[in-house]
Order: structure tokens, then C-alpha cells, then sequence
């Protein structure tokens, strides 16, 4: 009998213990979302967007994420379908707002309001540490009813969405229309993206939700801020050819030069026609990692550039301080 009890009383010990665990851990990661969302949610603005023109009276709303403390917002170019640009905070106050700089390539732009009351600024996380898997919420006004959060997780990163100039970020958190140019934030309640566009046959939420990374908004909002334009590294005119070639007994892919202009700093290093890129920063050479590394740069950041030449000599070429175009 006491051998009985003595086990009982373990067993009944486990349990609870095994209870009490399993709730503290549900309990915790309900309030980490919820700490996240308090977090961020002052963060999120709407944006209403209305044209003057008496023949065009079209108007559109969605969202945007605050920048910076002194006034800068970011928000999808996309939703911007008129001159009267209003941003409404969180606290419910509206503000005109101007635009002071868009990227079509990347449906990113900036505006400014003169706020009369504290702005909260949204923190950014580093979009190259995101795994598939990651819960995450996205936040915005969708239809128009006011600001929500939607929970959900990430579904795929580098998606190619129609658009080579983005690696985007799948989700399947609820996003509507309304919703683009909110955030989607991590469960720390920092910025990981910028909700963009929908895959949907109906026009609205279908699980396949994308996001702008935060790492290309930094980079292109600040741009944006200091020259009122994107401008890109520059390293020539030419034309690239994707190429699977045999290299050490290994197929590897590459991008093989089939025209350059004899002008720009790719010409000068002595590189011509038929010579063939491995490898840029490191990464594997394809057309987005191209694409990216020229547009995405930050401004004086070097390019580095392996390559097979036309003769089959292994080189590397590193451009230091590349000059910037505007786009």
C-alpha cells in the first residue's frame, strides 16, 4: 500500500509538473505576442489617398510604418493614387503628408508629415536571419476598418513575385487590400517587412501573402531620404546570358558575358566578352543575386566579382568605391 501511494504520489507530481510547464509555455508566447503587437502597433499608420481632379475622383487607403521620429514614413508606392495625401497615426490624428521620394522598381516610397506629437518609429531586424517557420504578425488597416494584426508564419523567403529586383517574404498571416504598406514584424515586435502584394483569385486573403524584406526598405528609404531618388552601383553596360558550366567536376551556374560597351569600370578591369561570373559577394552568381548586389548596395560598399575568362583562368575582381547612377 505505501509502495502504491509512494508511486501515485510521483506519478501525480509528474503531471502536474508536465501541466503546469506545457501552460507557462502557451502562456508565455501568448503575451510575447502580445507584447509585440503593443509594441509596434503605434508604429503603424493609415494612409488615405485622394485625387483632386474633378474628372478622376478615385481615392485609395492602406498603410504605412514610421520611419524615423521626425516625420518619415514608408509605405508602398502602389496605394499613393492621388495628390491629397492624408497619414492618420495611431493615436488618431491626421496629417498631411508629402511624398519625398519613390522607386517603382521596388513599389517603395517615403513621405513626410510635421507631426505635433511624439512619433514612434518602428525597430528593424536583419531580413537575411529569417527562417521558414518563424511565427509572425502582420499589421495594417485592411478595408479601411481600422488597424489589425493577423497571426501567421513564413511560409518562403526569396520569392521572385514578378519582380526581379526583390527577394520577397512569403506568409500566410492574413493580408488585405488595405493591409500593403503595413508591417510584418517577428515575434520581438521589430520590422522584418513591408506588406506588399497578395497572390489571390478572388482579390483578397488566400493564405499567400509577400512581403518587402526590412533590409532592402532600410536601404532604399534612406536613399530615398538623402537624394529624393535610388541610385544603384555602376559598373558598365552589358549583357549577361545564364550558363550552366563543368568546373573541377562540378556543374556550377554562372552568367556569361555576350555584350559589354567598351566604357564603365567592368570594362576597365579587362573584362570582355565570353568570360563567365561564378560568384558575386560571395554568393552564387545568378540574375536576382546580380540585380540585388547593384541596386541594393549601400552607398560606398565595394563589389566583388568572381569569374572564369574566356582562356579558363579562375580570377577575382573587387571594385572599390563604385560610382551611383540614378535610376
Amino acid at each position: 500500500m505505501k509502495y502504491f501511494q509512494t508511486n501515485f504520489l510521483s506519478y501525480f507530481l509528474v503531471i502536474l509538473l508536465t501541466f503546469a510547464g506545457t501552460w507557462y509555455f502557451i502562456s508565455n508566447d501568448k503575451n510575447k505576442l502580445v507584447t509585440a503587437s503593443e509594441k509596434s502597433i503605434p508604429s503603424v499608420v493609415t494612409i488615405s489617398s485622394e485625387n483632386l481632379s474633378f474628372s478622376n475622383n478615385r481615392s485609395g487607403i492602406g498603410s504605412g510604418v514610421i520611419f524615423s521620429n521626425d516625420g518619415y514614413i514608408v509605405t508602398n508606392l502602389h496605394i499613393l493614387t492621388g495628390q491629397k495625401i492624408i497619414v492618420k497615426t495611431n493615436k488618431g490624428k491626421n496629417f498631411p503628408a508629402s511624398i519625398i521620394g519613390v522607386d517603382k522598381n521596388t513599389d517603395i516610397a517615403v513621405l513626410k508629415i510635421q507631426s505635433d506629437e511624439k512619433l514612434e518609429p518602428i525597430d528593424f531586424a536583419d531580413s537575411d536571419n529569417l527562417k521558414i517557420g518563424d511565427e509572425v504578425l502582420a499589421i495594417g488597416n485592411p478595408y479601411g476598418i481600422g488597424i489589425s494584426v493577423s497571426n501567421g508564419i513564413i511560409s518562403a523567403t526569396g520569392r521572385d513575385y514578378g519582380n526581379p529586383y526583390l527577394q520577397l517574404i512569403q506568409t500566410d498571416a492574413a493580408i488585405n487590400p488595405g493591409n500593403s504598406g503595413g508591417a510584418l514584424i517577428n515575434e520581438n515586435g521589430n520590422l522584418i517587412g513591408i506588406n506588399s502584394k497578395i497572390f489571390s483569385r478572388t482579390g483578397a486573403y488566400q493564405g499567400i501573402g509577400f512581403a518587402i524584406p526590412s533590409n532592402i526598405i532600410v536601404q532604399i528609404a534612406t536613399q530615398l531620404i538623402k537624394f529624393g531618388e535610388v541610385r544603384t552601383l555602376w559598373i558598365g553596360n552589358f549583357r549577361v546570358l545564364g550558363v550552366r558550366i563543368n568546373n573541377n567536376n562540378s556543374i556550377i551556374n554562372g552568367l556569361r558575358i555576350v555584350e559589354m560597351q567598351n566604357t564603365g569600370p567592368l570594362f576597365e578591369k579587362g573584362v570582355k566578352v565570353d568570360d563567365i561570373i561564378i560568384g558575386i559577394n560571395e554568393k552564387n552568381a545568378n540574375w536576382n543575386n546580380l540585380i540585388s548586389s547593384l541596386k541594393f548596395a549601400t552607398l560606398g560598399e565595394n563589389l566583388k566579382l568572381d569569374l572564369i575568362t574566356r582562356n579558363g583562368e579562375l580570377i577575382t575582381i573587387n571594385f572599390d568605391s563604385l560610382s551611383k547612377n540614378s535610376n
